[in-house]
């Protein structure tokens, strides 16, 4: 299959530049997959449409959310080159065990190795100096002269707002670019749990680079009215990284390599969607980086013997789903709409069917929704 055969084109006007006015104010398109039966509607009605009879269990039991809790790192850094003076932004993606962060750089083949930046924070005061020690195809290894942690990261980064969104981050995208429930406050507002209990993750507590789009739409208060109306969340982790985001540029589908991202199951979560799965109730991925690790933590030995069970812990996934592939755990996404050619479009044209996808998004297109991170929303059942 080929790439090309992804592609679809989108006026630019539709690319959403930034958040609704107020989180969770978003249209919200509805597809049967079977029927190709579509509504429009909005996030808003959610609770309501999640208590229609089409999402019900066989006893009439309501289905349940999965969503992932990741917190999206400040991991842009702009530094200035000592030998030129020019300004070289860095995304940072992950450390090594030798103390190196893998990460891209803009004007990439500009960055030699040996070549030494240092960064400076808004008063001008120098905060950091690092060389380039290696580069493995697009990526460079760099070694910094000080800890670079969490606390640096929330002074000094900035939000890694993707290339699509042609503005610089404000002070609004620390908030808008990251779900409610990903920070602690908000998680034991949300679900009235300590922090331990509703995330129940022994990853670290930021660790993505992009944030997992299909979550932004959620507030603490739909979150409760879900709640109030029977319809029970989960929370897993996965920290969004290459694997999500980096675009296909093979000619052939199948010759794309996904990159591994971590990602996390508690026993809790495991087990309500285990007993969930076993009740034929409906499990809800909100968003495609939950689908893609419930997918990758079914056991397929068990499979194999008619029960449905998924690996708990710490856990790594390079699952590339495209048309073709067989569904295990998942009978509903709610996501976001994509980029053409890109990994997430091919995910939802293969729980869809690619022609009804395309077909979807020309509608959408016409019906003026807003695309990508801070756009509108579907619901394919």
């Amino acid at each position: 299959m080929k790439t090309r055969d992804f592609n679809f084109n989108l006026p630019e006007n539709l690319i959403a530049q930034e958040p609704p006015k107020e989180r969770g104010q978003s249209r919200l398109m509805t597809l049967d997959r079977s029927s190709g039966q579509r509504a429009h509607s909005s996030v808003t009605q959610l609770p309501c449409i999640l208590s229609e009879d089409r999402f019900l269990s066989p006893l009439g039991e309501k289905p349940l959310l999965v969503f992932n809790d990741t917190k999206v790192r400040k991991a842009r850094l702009n530094g200035i080159s000592l030998k030129s003076g020019a300004n070289a932004e860095f995304l940072l993606l992950e450390k090594n065990k030798n103390e190196e962060w893998k990460a891209l750089v803009q004007r990439s083949s500009r960055r030699k190795v040996g070549s030494r930046y240092v960064f400076y924070d808004k008063d001008k005061n120098e905060i950091a100096s690092a060389e380039i020690t290696k580069e493995e195809g697009e990526f460079k290894f760099i070694r910094f002269d000080r800890t670079i942690d969490e606390s640096f990261f929330d002074k000094y980064g900035s939000v890694p707002l993707p290339p699509y969104i042609k503005r610089k981050d404000n002070p609004s995208d620390a908030e808008r670019y990251q779900t409610v429930y990903a920070r602690e406050t908000s998680l034991q507002e949300a679900r009235g749990t300590t922090l331990q209990e509703a995330r129940g993750t022994s990853l670290q507590e930021a660790g993505s680079v992009a944030a997992p789009t299909a979550g932004l739409h959620f507030t603490r208060e739909l979150l409760d009215e879900l709640n109030r109306a029977g319809i029970e969340s989960v929370f897993i982790t996965l920290h969004v990284g290459l694997g999500t985001f980096l675009p296909v540029r093979a000619e052939n589908i199948e010759d794309h390599v996904m990159h591994k991202e971590s990602f996390f199951i508690n026993e809790q979560s495991a087990s309500l969607i285990e007993n969930a799965m076993s009740a034929n109730r409906k499990i809800i991925a909100v968003g495609t980086t939950s689908l893609r690790a419930l997918e990758s933590a079914v056991c397929e030995e068990q499979l194999t013997k008619g029960l449905l069970r998924l690996k708990r812990g710490e856990q790594g996934t390079s699952i590339f789903i495209y048309p073709g592939y067989d569904f295990k755990a998942a009978d509903a996404l709610f996501t976001n709409f994509h980029t053409p050619q890109s990994t997430l479009l091919m995910l939802v044209s293969a729980f869809a069917g690619r022609e009804l996808i395309l077909e979807i998004y020309e509608e959408a297109i016409r019906e003026q929704y807003r695309f990508f991170s801070y756009g509108d929303a579907m619901l394919i059942y």
